[in-house]
């Protein structure tokens, strides 16, 4: 049997097809596993900061359309890229064990957050990052920053940036932990929903792959994910906005802390909700509608206006 993963070429999402690939191919002998490289609308354009793209999808609606074309027969994805509604006869299937999903600093100078000089440049195109450094440091200079991972730190070596934010998970998956000066805490830079975490999409018809697939399904990765899409969801929000929100699991009580942020990060509502494994949805809704009762709607509402202009 063979079945092809859709992936994106970049290194980082290869690396993380190739552990799926791997992981089926010791679980299921009788499967071989290929990869088919799949560009994206978010790789072919790097000039331009995601927020101004616009749209939904940036990075998977390319291996969707594969996906339903069965030219591809699941896609690995990294889940703070998908967005919070899936297409018709599509579903996320498995969610293997969550990777650490905070935020990671790396500075030229070996610096913390705090230990960066007056209007030191960071480099992030990350709308909800730079919004959370800002409210921090708000004397800092943000500078925007995209392509892969190496492209980043190369543009971090060339001497123009003080330092650059990355996601922890992606770096530990490269192997390049090392690199990191300052692992940033929850208090700090609260995480994109589903960072850190990968997700596998499938046909929903397909019930043969869903079923080879099952025992790399992570329970409590699961739990914390759908709770941080349903808020995602009811935000209406996408990737590339100013929400952040990260699920926890101990035992059977479930916590979710979520926020909205003003883009110069003057203003960040910010709410925790404390609940049972089994309500991970509603824990999500109801944090969303308690931050839109807050005034998140008004904020999201300027910037979905600033970034039609």
């Amino acid at each position: 049997m063979i079945l092809r993963i859709g992936t994106r070429a970049s290194k980082l999402a290869l690396k993380q097809s190739e552990w799926v690939k791997g992981k089926i191919e010791a679980r299921h002998p009788d499967v071989n596993v290929d990869l088919i490289r799949i560009k994206t609308m978010g790789d072919k354009i790097l000039d331009s900061p995601l927020s101004k793209i616009g749209g939904k999808g940036l990075f998977v609606k390319e291996i969707e359309d594969a996906l339903l074309e069965r030219r591809v027969d699941l896609a690995v994805h990294s889940m703070k890229d998908v967005p919070s509604e899936l297409p018709d006869r599509l579903i996320l299937s498995t969610f293997p064990k969550r990777e650490n999903p905070a935020d990671a600093l790396i500075a030229a100078g070996g610096q913390t957050l705090d230990q960066l000089p007056p209007g030191a440049t960071v480099g992030t195109s990350s709308l909800r990052r730079g919004a959370q450094l800002l409210h921090t440091r708000p004397d800092i200079e943000l500078a925007p920053l995209r392509g892969n991972v190496d492209t980043r730190l190369r543009k971090l070596e060339s001497g123009d940036l003080h330092a650059i934010i990355l996601a922890a998970a992606g770096l530990k998956r490269l192997g390049l932990s090392g690199r990191i000066t300052q692992t940033l805490s929850f208090d700090q830079v609260l995480p994109a929903v589903g960072q850190g975490a990968l997700g596998i999409e499938v046909r929903q018809d397909d019930e043969q792959t869903v079923s080879l697939l099952h025992f790399l399904d992570h329970k409590a990765t699961r739990l914390t994910v759908t709770t941080e899409r349903a808020f995602l969801k009811e935000l209406e929000g996408g990737c590339q906005v100013p929400i952040a929100g990260l699920a926890q699991l101990d035992e059977d009580k479930l916590s979710f802390e979520g926020l909205v942020a003003e883009l110069n990060g003057s203003s960040i509502l910010r709410e925790k909700i404390i609940g049972t494994k089994d309500q991970a949805e509603e824990i999500g809704i109801a944090l969303a509608r308690k931050l839109l009762d807050s005034g998140a709607g008004r904020i999201l509402e300027r910037i979905y206006g600033l970034e039609q202009k």
